[in-house]
């Protein structure tokens, strides 16, 4: 800091009118030589915040997973073998590659762009211009400006402190916010909580305390998502199945049935590549990558993509009103001075008041957009307004020398119980409308007990602007089963009125939040699941009410745009923040909303729905054919006769029962509400329709092994107990398919099209080598994959009312 010295620059006048400014000592900055000298010396805060993985991670993760070394060891084995249709399986994965890679990038280009739009950009002073810029362009010795709702994006020293307030709990875990002084240090990561200041940046890029953090937590994380967590158990399982199946099979055709080496071959790679779902890994990234790109193209930006997912699964939504159900701006709508005070006093103290913050919040905004200060009034005193205090205060030397100081905040903390102005601030709040009280204070504003004694002087009223698609939003909420709580720091009858207004379902009974049974934690959440709306909530209260929540067992989501919001956005299970809030609530959010809509909500919620609804549906066709693929192996080398596929057959099941009808259903509209244990309710259905697939194919081909004899009679064996088994998948796909509608009849009835070409192509049935001989045995087929719809119909029946959703 050698380089940099205090010198005098223009600055406005917190006690004078808009563009009045006098001379005080200030920091001016770096200068543009100084801050070049920085960057030539690598002197930057260099670290990348990305909103996606990097596109060789993207490729890495696509191409170099387990099963695709398994079936590329495979293929590599039939492509020296032969013959090359044995060997599709390969080109079918290198497809599903190709297109995970794609997808996956496309949702890359639509988060850094969105990222881009969200960022942060703090103001620093250089020069002695305060402006904003990029993180990535703050150097050393940068002087950085804070103000409430701010991050500090750099480690630093205080430099200049008016009543500054900082929270570092999301660091230390120590609730309390931190008064810092000029020397105190600031840890990046922290945020403003109240008050003001600048600061000193004393490390940047990866030295900085949060750095680490924040390169080891990308914002494209996959934590904490049901359905990844469950698919990679099911594919550890079906990994260890694969080893011994595979023993088995080779050693059973070999050393029993003395097949050729390649025959032998040719046969285990059909009996081990269908138990792979590799189809269910890549419409799993698919779906997400595809519902990123959809929800950005309605400016919401994922920061965590299983955020998608969790948000689906939600059962309660927390509101923050101001911002979510209300815009952030308000309108003084009337003013009443009390006991005789003057109107042009007091309309001379708010203008002074409305000045004497350089960021004001909401409601002060109202106040300066309705008031305008004069030059005669000197501030010579702040006290920020935090949500904790719920009043801010100023106090000014007015005309003539006089000295007062004023508080103005929520009548109902500044005002003692059973005072005789609360019925009228009731009677205000009744009808949505917010009420500030201007009170003169007998005390200095850093006294203890500045709020004793005061001398209300004057009721400011605002009107709040409701946010006009916040109706439909809650409304759609009520009708999928959601709660909706409204946890607010305004009072609790005007929030209440404010829910009702919108329609909210309990709203007329609102709870202030100072009389919950805190001490009670068992009672407290009865108290919050009961309750709709909550006024007077502070910021640990919001914390706690998520908790208790989530004690119960519900699945929250808290919604927010301001600094009070932080720690239960942080604390909750999806965290939603509004593109115009504060950085620290749109650091901690899994979810930005960058077009400040609360409306988005729902097309998240569906989005969500629609991703873990059809992966549901097509992960039950995947572990179907893995069931019957581990039963058939099992079975096959049990009785000591050849496998009856080859991987051409396997192959042309899967493509016209799973993989092309998966993509389909998995990329469909579905409005069912996300239901938890995955892996356990795919695999209700899944085993018993793998069992019933399997055991039937292998009884047609015991049939077809005492209808057909001779040498050459394993083609038209192998014929029968595919035909069977393909009419069995294909009715498994006809059940998933449900509800039907004109689109997912037509898909089913072209695959069993394309299935029947192939049976009647002549060139076709040489490729896949299938022919279907005589009538009696594949009208046999036919009859024995009937008994086994009958039998899937039943079981699935079974299964939905002994585990009903």
């Amino acid at each position: 800091m050698t380089d940099r010295a205090k010198t005098e620059v223009e600055e406005p006048e917190r006690g004078g009118p808009a563009g009045a400014s006098r001379r005080v000592p200030a920091v001016r900055g770096l200068s543009a030589a100084e801050v070049a000298e920085r960057v030539a010396r690598g002197e930057v805060n260099d670290v990348p915040v990305r909103s996606s993985r990097s596109t060789a991670e993207i490729v890495r993760a696509n191409v170099f997973t387990r099963f695709n070394a398994i079936i590329g060891v495979l293929f590599a084995i039939i492509l020296v073998i032969g013959p090359i249709q044995d060997g599709l399986f390969g080109f079918v994965i290198v497809a599903n590659t190709g297109i995970g890679i794609i997808q996956e990038l496309r949702a890359k280009k639509t988060l850094d762009s969105l990222a881009l739009i969200g960022e942060a950009r703090p103001t620093v002073r250089r020069d002695g211009v305060a402006a904003e810029i990029p993180t990535s362009e703050v150097v050393l010795d940068d002087v950085i400006e804070l103000g409430p709702g701010d991050k500090a994006i750099v480690d630093g020293e205080v430099l200049e402190s008016d009543s500054l307030e900082i929270d570092e709990s999301l660091l230390t875990g120590e609730a309390d916010p931190v008064v810092k002084k000029p020397g105190d240090p600031v840890m990046s990561g922290s945020f403003v909580v109240a008050g003001g200041g600048a600061f000193t940046a004393t490390k940047v890029g990866r030295e900085a305390y949060a750095a680490r953090l924040a390169e080891e937590a990308s914002r494209f994380t996959l934590v904490h998502s049901e359905l990844r967590t469950g698919i990679s158990q099911i594919l550890k399982y079906v990994t260890w199945m694969m080893i011994p199946t595979a023993l088995g099979l080779i050693l059973s055709h070999l050393l029993t049935l003395g097949l050729p080496g390649d025959e032998a071959v040719r046969r285990m790679v059909a009996g081990i590549v269908p138990m792979i779902p590799e189809g269910l890994v890549l419409l799993t990234s698919v779906a997400f990558a595809i519902g990123v790109v959809r929800l950005g193209r309605r400016q919401c930006l994922v920061q965590e993509l299983p955020a998608i997912e969790g948000l689906a699964r939600v059962d309660v939504v927390c509101l923050d009103k101001t911002g979510t159900l209300t815009e952030g701006g308000m309108d003084v709508s009337e003013l009443r001075p009390l006991d005789g005070a003057d109107p042009v006093h007091v309309q001379q103290v708010l203008g002074a008041f409305g000045a004497s913050d350089p960021r004001p919040n909401a409601s002060l905004q109202a106040v300066v957009d309705a008031y305008a200060p004069l030059d005669s009034w000197r501030c010579t005193g702040t006290l920020p307004f935090s949500s904790a205090r719920k009043y801010s205060g100023a106090a000014f030397e007015e005309p003539g020398g006089t000295r007062s100081a004023w508080l103005l905040g929520a009548p109902d903390v500044l005002l003692p119980d059973g005072d005789r102005l609360l019925p009228e601030i009731d009677g205000l709040n009744a009808q949505g409308l917010r009420v500030l009280l201007l009170a003169w204070a007998d005390r200095p504003l850093d006294h203890p007990d500045v709020t004793r004694e005061l001398r209300p002087t004057a009721l400011v009223v605002l009107e709040q602007r409701l946010r006009p698609d916040a109706p439909a939003t809650l409304r759609y909420f009520a009708e999928q089963g959601v709660q909706t709580k409204v946890i607010s720091g305004d009072n609790a009858v005007s929030v209440g009125a404010v829910a009702a207004k919108l329609g909210l379902p309990g709203a007329t009974s609102p709870v202030d939040a100072r009389k919950l049974p805190h001490d009670d934690p068992d009672a407290m959440a009865t108290a919050v699941e009961e309750g709709a709306v909550f006024g007077r909530v502070t910021p640990q209260q919001k914390r706690d009410m998520v908790a208790v929540l989530q004690s119960r067992g519900h699945h929250v989501a808290m919604t927010g745009d301001g600094v009070n919001d932080v720690l239960a956005l942080k604390d909750a299970d999806i965290g939603v923040s509004m593109g115009s809030g504060s950085e620290a609530t749109r650091a901690v959010a899994q979810i930005v909303l960058l077009d400040n809509s609360f409306a988005t909500l729902p097309s998240v919620v569906a989005e969500g729905r629609r991703v873990i609804g059809n992966i549901t549906r097509v992960a039950t066709l995947f572990l179907t054919k893995t069931v019957y693929s581990v039963l058939l192996a099992i079975l096959v080398a049990c009785a000591q006769i050849p496998y009856p596929f080859l991987p051409r057959h396997l192959t042309l099941l899967s493509t016209l029962t799973i993989g092309v009808p998966a993509f389909f259903l998995a990329l469909a509209p579905n409005k069912e509400r996300a239901r938890p244990h995955f892996v356990r309710r795919v695999m209700r259905y899944a085993i018993p329709s793998g069992l019933i697939a399997g055991i039937a194919a292998f009884g047609t081909y015991l049939l077809a092994r005492i209808h057909y004899t001779g040498p050459d009679a394993l083609p038209a064996q192998t014929s029968a107990a595919t035909l069977t088994l393909f009419l069995i998948a294909l009715w498994v796909l006809t059940i998933i398919a449900r509800p039907y509608t004109w689109w997912r009849i037509a898909l089913v009835l072209a695959m069993g099209l394309g299935f029947l070409i192939v049976l009647v192509t002549p060139w076709l049935q040489r490729f896949f080598e299938l022919r279907l001989v005589g009538t009696t045995m594949p009208w046999a087929a036919v009859a024995i994959a009937a008994v086994a719809g009958v039998l899937l119909e039943l079981v699935w029946r079974w299964v939905g009312r002994r585990f009903p959703a």
